[in-house]
């Protein structure tokens, strides 16, 4: 017990010892840490940005709904032989009819046709005021279906969503955003009051939950955020505000009027311009191996309704990301390899001051080794000194890391999380390289002849 105390006394004066060393030159320790700082710094950034990545992924597959499929009109449409055709066309060249953009029946055909369809929900969208109270607010008055809400995960905070029932005998309810709920209800329960939207007065049933959303999400994948939003049946929409596949016999009326080409009106071929009855049709399938292939289904389905007219783009956002999550986690690698690179290039660094520092002190190892320090008892000081210099500017870095990462995300507007294990590892590589990196010149120092050291 005694020999154990002994050496661990033994042990500890030597890294007393080192200490005292670093402190006698500060500057020389804190330019030797330099490397492992901002190694350590960049571990620790270039994680977090991957994790932020990472998430972002995650919170978009949420919004755009596991095994969705998306359906949205194009304004150019291409026929089956690769010549393009504009919307306003009417026929082509052969007599065939024009197609009749993306409708109802192309929902519910989708839905009654292909075996994989879970679910189906068609969007219709428009752009109103919505008025309650006096008071006037912009919405997006939203028209779809009950299982819209599940398709696209979003929860109903208060209430409950349309009923089937409702849709189909177009009843004036609606689903209201968060924002809408605080702009005309305040703290005021909602549920069973009306809201004024263009003509018709609808009977509040649900208020969604408030959804936050990042802008490439919004860009790459058409999601929209469903706080500023009222939510209707799609079939109440098109009955109580506007169906756009119906020509107004006024419209009709007055395009008939405008002449023929030399007048200056429009003429009565434009009344064949097909405006899509809905902006969207959202498709849920019932297992993910099955996405592919109920996406190619869908298209040549579509493309026989639609007179082999391409008006359509069919998009499998979970794919989108999944290829996304593949080049970022590319993207982390090279990342995190760089940042490896860096703390590489600091140990070499520490190293090689650790052995300019042997021969600054030849003189004090002679003199250790004369009163009686052993090889063990430099090694220890020499291996202590590139260790403690080593996880002091690790510990500097983790803090440099940290806050780059935090400063990333508020001025470049990219999300960042920090975890517990990109520190872990950050710190635990910055100590084992001044343990790997160190050793040499301690062993350097360890094996200096007394004698000649002393006439240094």
């Amino acid at each position: 017990m005694r020999e154990i105390r002994q050496l661990y006394t033994r042990y500890v004066h030597n890294v007393i010892i080192a200490i005292e060393a670093i402190m006698a030159n500060t500057v020389k320790s804190l330019l030797t840490a330099l490397g492992i700082m901002f190694g350590v710094a960049a571990v620790i950034s270039m994680l977090a940005i991957g994790k932020g990545a990472q998430q972002e992924v995650m919170e978009q597959i949420k919004l755009v709904g596991v095994n969705n499929i998306i359906i949205t009109p194009i304004k150019e449409s291409v026929v089956s032989n690769g010549s393009s055709q504009s919307e306003d066309e009417g026929e082509d060249k052969k007599g065939k009819r024009k197609s009749n953009g993306l409708t109802l029946r192309d929902a519910y055909s989708i839905l009654q046709t292909i075996p994989s369809v879970a679910k189906v929900s068609p969007v219709v969208s428009m752009n109103y005021y919505a008025i309650n109270n006096g008071k006037s607010h912009p919405i997006v008055l939203e028209g779809v279906s009950m299982d819209y809400f599940s398709l696209l995960n979003i929860g109903i905070v208060n209430g409950a969503p349309f009923t089937a029932d409702q849709d189909e005998k177009s009843q004036p309810v609606c689903v209201i955003g968060y924002n809408v709920k605080d702009k005309f209800f305040n703290q005021d329960n909602p549920i069973g009051q009306y809201i004024k939207v263009g003509e018709n007065w609808l009977q509040v049933v649900g208020v969604a939950e408030k959804r936050d959303f990042t802008t490439s999400a919004s860009d790459e994948m058409g999601i929209s955020s469903s706080d500023n939003k009222v939510f209707i049946p799609t079939q109440s929409l098109l009955i109580r505000y506007k169906d756009r596949s119906r020509i107004n016999p006024a419209e009709f009326e007055r395009m008939s009027r405008g002449g023929g080409r030399g007048g200056g009106g429009s003429t009565a071929s434009e009344t064949n311009t097909i405006q899509n009855q809905l902006d969207k049709i959202v498709v849920q399938v019932a297992e993910t191996e099955q996405l592919s292939a109920t996406a190619d289904i869908i298209k040549r389905m579509l493309l026989r309704r639609h007179a082999n007219i391409y008006d359509f783009q069919v998009t499998v956002p979970e794919l989108l990301l999944k290829q996304q999550q593949k080049t970022n986690d590319i993207f982390n690698i090279v990342l995190g390899a760089i940042a490896g690179i860096s703390l590489l290039v600091g140990g070499i660094g520490i190293m090689n001051i650790m052995l300019a520092s042997v021969w600054e002190r030849i003189r004090e190892i002679g003199t250790r080794q004369a009163i009686g320090a052993s090889r063990k008892d430099i090694i220890v000081q020499f291996l202590a000194e590139s260790t403690l210099i080593s996880i002091g500017g690790g510990f500097i870095g983790v803090i440099i890391g940290v806050l780059m990462a935090y400063t990333i995300e508020a001025t470049a507007d990219i999300k960042t999380i920090v975890s517990f294990w990109s520190v872990f590892i950050a710190f635990g590589v910055s100590a084992t390289v001044g343990v790997v990196f160190g050793y040499i010149p301690a062993r350097s120092a360890a094996s200096q002849d007394p004698v000649e050291s002393l006439r240094h």
